[in-house]
């Protein structure tokens, strides 16, 4: 037998409404009856590329991340626009950031890196048949990029050098794949 554990909005709105998120708080009615509030994070939702060089080698990022005031490692990633389409998004950012094209394209998953606090989902790619090109990079965007294995992915991961929860999981994904243990369909 499943209960019913939604969640119900009463009323509410926008208590933060900034170029790129909107935080609103909303009043909701518990499943029990009572009420209390939500204030949560709306993002336009993102794509994530896993970027596997012809050598077998995958491309990754380095880029400061202002929130946490350090550098991460992360596969490369970004912002859907209104409108966009998902893999229009990968083909997009894929080249502005490290200047690859692809192509082949495999739709991997989609995830929910924040599910407490926040909307966000991000639509994982791989791409496959990589060409080198240059960078397009956004105004004030700064990334430098390197390849590793994905032995060495996966140590990076576990010695806690990699922390990026999108890069963690896609790190994970690509072993399943790479072995064969899991297959993907191309992507449309």
């Amino acid at each position: 037998m499943v209960s019913d554990l939604r969640e119900t909005r009463i009323d509410g709105g926008v208590a933060y409404d900034g170029n790129f998120l909107k935080v609103e708080r909303d009043r909701i009615r518990l499943p029990d009856g009572s009420i209390t509030h939500r204030e949560f994070i709306r993002h336009p939702g993102a794509v994530v590329i896993l970027p596997l060089l012809p050598d077998g080698r995958i491309l990754l990022e380095r880029q400061f991340r202002y929130p946490n005031a350090q550098v991460f490692i992360e596969f490369p990633a970004g912002k859907i626009d209104p409108g966009e389409d998902h893999l229009d998004c990968a083909k997009r950012e894929l080249e502005e950031e490290t200047g690859y094209t692809a192509a082949k394209w495999r739709f991997v998953c989609t995830i929910h890196n924040a599910i407490a606090y926040s909307d966000e989902h991000l639509e994982l790619f791989l791409a496959e048949e990589l060409s080198a090109g240059e960078q397009k990079l956004d105004e004030g965007e700064f990334l430098e990029t390197f390849s590793a294995s994905l032995p060495e992915l996966l140590e990076m991961v576990k010695r806690g050098e990699i922390t990026d929860v999108k890069t963690i999981i896609g790190t994970f994904w690509l072993e399943k794949i790479l072995s064969g243990t899991w297959s993907l369909a191309p992507a449309a």
